[in-house]
């Protein structure tokens, strides 16, 4: 019962958070939303901050599990694809991403501070990713560093792109895969199976 009323709850706080910023957005506005008490969400999440906080994992962890894959090596454009079509498939997980970059952008907290420090997680993550792939050295030319922040870059353009042209939607899966293969390989055409391991060798 607490994992669906967690879920309940955090459901209807990406909606009002979407809607209103983290400023505007109050307890009793979620617990309205969510047809609860606030204390009835105060019990769960007993700060706004707290309950902001969870809402950006909650969202992270819902593309996380739809783009799990078991490829080694991983198909790295095709993993960012499907996580944004899945984000774009549902428009208020890629809104309140994009409300929380709009607000970090002007300085404002907690937005800045969680951002700043996602976006260092991410820059790891996906540098430790591509040099497991590909060596030090991308097959494009790019060190595996600066591929990471140029993918992240790449991505977040994207996605707003995918956003305000939402009557083009249908052609943004194939964009994404095919830039971020251009990005990390140097060609847009999908490599084999068995030729990803071999770049990540010769790369260097």
């Amino acid at each position: 019962m607490d994992s669906v009323r967690h879920e309940q709850i955090l459901r209807a706080a990406v909606e009002v958070f979407v809607e209103r910023g983290y400023r505007g957005t109050s307890i009793d506005a979620v617990a309205e939303r969510a047809g609860l008490t606030r204390q009835g969400v105060l019990h769960y999440y007993p700060s706004k901050k707290r309950l902001y906080f969870a809402l950006l994992h909650f969202r992270e962890a819902l593309t996380r599990q739809h783009v799990d894959h078991d490829d080694e090596p991983p198909d790295m454009a095709c993993r960012f694809a499907e996580a944004l079509e899945f984000d774009l498939g549902i428009p208020s997980l890629a809104q309140v991403h994009s409300v929380v970059m709009a607000e970090a952008a002007i300085g404002q907290e907690p937005a800045r501070g969680f951002a700043r420090a996602r976006s260092r997680e991410l820059n790891e993550m996906i540098t430790r990713e591509l040099t497991a792939c590909y060596g030090p050295r991308l097959p494009s030319g790019l060190t595996a560093r600066a591929g990471a922040a140029a993918l992240l870059a790449l991505v977040a353009g994207l996605q707003q792109q995918w956003l305000v042209q939402a009557d083009e939607e249908e052609t943004y899966p194939v964009l994404v895969r095919d830039s971020i293969r251009a990005l990390l390989l140097g060609s847009a055409e999908a490599p084999a199976a068995g030729e990803r391991g071999g770049q990540a060798r010769t790369a260097g």
